[in-house]
């Protein structure tokens, strides 16, 4: 089992930054990529940001420019660097991880980020 505990999220003004962080516990060995989601109300959850245990990232197309994923394999940990936020950022953010071998997906509770214009 896996579990992913974030935080860092908050309020902000338009323009601002958040940097959400992402705490991988359990069976850290049986992880492989990981990554950021969000669900805004009355949306699909969508992909933000991925990255692979190699380092490899993937970005959704809104936030390319402006959020940076990183990932601490020492600390078991996957930070979402998050510039010039705009009131469509509004969500929860869920971290999210997947099993090297089943590929398994595994969830946090989610963290509010909330973008004020």
């Amino acid at each position: 089992q896996v579990q992913l505990v974030e935080s860092g999220g908050g309020l902000v003004q338009a323009g601002g930054s958040l940097r959400l962080s992402c705490a991988a516990s359990g069976s850290i060995f049986s992880i492989n990529d990981m990554g950021w989601y969000r669900q805004a109300p009355g949306k699909q959850r969508e992909l933000v940001a991925a990255i692979s245990r190699g380092g490899s990232t993937n970005y959704g197309d809104s936030v390319k420019g402006r959020f940076t994923i990183s990932r601490d394999n020492a600390k078991n940990t996957v930070y979402l660097q998050m510039n010039n936020l705009k009131p469509e950022d509004t969500a929860v953010y869920y971290c999210h991880a997947t099993h090297v071998v089943t590929g398994r997906s595994y969830w946090g509770q989610g963290t509010q980020v909330t973008v004020s214009s």
